[in-house]
């Protein structure tokens, strides 16, 4: 571990040396760091709310958040199902419903997961309009771009059933060594 006095260039050559560099340690850092922090507010808070109302009272509320949450999962997840066969169905992509799965899918690790912090962050998960807007804003921030099937980027050419300059007919015959 690198003392305190250590700069920042003894750490890029340690880095270096390593053949890593700062992006290629940010996903560690952030695993290091959530399997750390969340551990230590889970254990707080239970230790905080099983003081206020019991032990035993406490341990039922986690037991009833986690079933309360899987059934509201269910319920979201067939909700989210349904509107992925909509859009195939109009002949659209359902790129955010399919991140929306995703998001329920992380949403129900966290609800499943003993303690009173990951239940919220599961219960926010299951709340559509924020999960939305946090799916809008991740998709944002790594540039992708998300436009109706028939929105303005769709050029004449390229819609189906009609074809265009990049079409090749042809016939073609198989030779037998």
């Amino acid at each position: 571990m690198l003392n305190k006095f250590a700069t920042a260039s003894h750490c890029d050559l340690l880095l270096a040396a390593c053949g890593a560099t700062l992006t290629d340690m940010f996903p560690f850092r952030l695993l290091l760091t959530l399997f750390i922090v969340v551990p230590l507010i889970e254990i707080y808070l239970l230790i905080k709310v099983g003081g206020l109302i019991g032990t035993l009272p406490t341990v039922a509320l986690v037991v009833f958040t986690a079933v309360l949450g899987t059934l509201l999962l269910r319920w979201q997840g067939l909700a989210t199902i349904g509107r992925v066969q909509t859009s195939l169905a109009a002949g659209q992509l359902p790129a955010i419903e399919m991140m929306e799965g995703v998001v329920l899918l992380l949403c129900g690790a966290l609800l499943l997961t003993p303690g009173f912090f990951t239940d919220t962050l599961g219960f926010l998960c299951l709340i559509t309009p924020l999960r939305r807007g946090v799916i809008m804003a991740v998709m944002g921030r790594f540039g992708a771009i998300i436009r109706p099937a028939g929105g303005p980027g769709r050029s004449d050419k390229n819609k189906p059933g009609q074809s265009g300059a990049a079409t090749l007919e042809g016939e073609y015959r198989r030779e037998d060594d």
